[in-house]
């Protein structure tokens, strides 16, 4: 793959096809604050290709990649994102808001993160929608949906109803609108592969990051 690639907020699963072995250092970015950190504008979806000092790691991350030094590489990674964020500012509205969605695990109303970030409704959304390309909306409901998919993930035999009782959806069918809609497939075809198949593959060609 090129260096540096960004995908979006994704509706569906994204697929890699590659001969032989495909091996990528991913960083993983809330879609509210990843254009102010790298400097770009905000879009929606896809994956996108663009230039961007970052790209200077590649020659660098290559070589420790290579020679098995991972821990080094992700070293390097991490602490280039480190140095970028210490340019921006943690009280902004935006940070505010992101701390009180991630508290809430999605399961908030729009109303309340404006409170939480000290703004008015219609100027929260404008501003997220600017900085990240999506509505508050559209973010929450991403992240209720992981909560979902963490926790069959880990633990394929929970009650759909009451995980939809627990994370703010309107019933299990509300649930399960939502997880087909992000990962293509229903929450009990989903937690019946991984009972079957275990926590660390849905599929010979599958591979999850999930985060807890």
């Amino acid at each position: 793959m090129p260096s540096p690639f960004m995908m979006g907020l994704l509706n569906q699963p994204v697929l890699f096809y590659t001969k032989n072995r495909l091996e990528i250092i991913g960083i993983r970015c809330f879609p509210w604050t990843v254009f102010d950190l790298l400097g770009l504008p905000s879009g929606k979806g896809g994956v996108s290709i663009f230039e961007h000092p970052i790209a200077q790691l590649q020659s660098v991350l290559n070589k420790l990649v290579l020679s098995g030094r991972l821990d080094e590489a992700l070293a390097r990674v991490k602490q280039y994102f480190l140095d970028a964020r210490s340019g921006i500012a943690i009280d902004s509205m935006l940070f505010k808001a992101g701390v009180a969605m991630r508290e809430a695990n999605g399961a908030i109303p729009v109303s309340q993160v404006a409170a939480a970030a000290h703004a008015t409704v219609r100027t929260l959304e404008r501003n997220f929608k600017q900085s990240s390309g999506h509505t508050v909306k559209d973010v929450s409901a991403l992240m209720r949906f992981e909560q979902v998919r963490n926790r069959l993930w880990l633990y394929p035999n929970s009650n759909l109803s009451g995980l939809a009782h627990e994370l703010g959806y309107t019933d299990q069918s509300h649930l399960s609108r939502e997880f087909k809609r992000y990962s293509g497939t229903t929450p009990a075809a989903f937690a019946r592969k991984a009972k079957k198949n275990g926590k660390a593959t849905i599929g010979s060609d599958f591979v999850a990051f999930v985060q807890a």
